[in-house]
């Protein structure tokens, strides 16, 4: 488990602002997300790995950034992708840390299917085959 802001390898912007208060690619593509994750290096905010399409590991795999935080009112945790493992005790990053109270989750308001629970476990069983 990473303990200390010496072993984060310098993967942490302390100063980058979010990109956005939702998932830049979802937004994008006018797709939907269950939960968002900030990178912690560029502050790209992506949907998280419940969500169908997973742009924040997408983000962490193709720039090698291997920290994420949660982008969700109310947590802080920080997950190192190379360990797989929550981050103790990491660093507080720019604000905002989390999107609006305001926006739902799943969300954006307005773009979330009614079955999309059923959608996630499909791909769910799908990919367990």
């Amino acid at each position: 488990m990473v303990t200390s802001d010496e072993s984060l390898g310098g993967q942490l912007n302390r100063e980058v602002a979010p990109s956005g208060t939702g998932c830049v690619e979802c937004t994008i593509d006018g797709s939907w997300w269950v939960h968002l994750r900030r990178c912690g290096a560029c502050g790209h905010v992506g949907c998280c790995d419940d969500s169908m399409n997973r742009h924040a590991r997408s983000h962490a795999s193709h720039t090698g950034h291997r920290f994420i935080q949660s982008f969700e009112p109310g947590e802080d945790w920080i997950w190192d992708f190379a360990t797989r493992s929550i981050v103790s005790n990491g660093p507080a990053l720019a604000p905002p840390t989390a999107h609006p109270s305001s926006q739902p989750a799943p969300g954006p308001e307005g773009s979330v299917p009614p079955n999309w629970m059923d959608q996630l476990n499909d791909r769910n069983q799908r990919e367990a085959q």
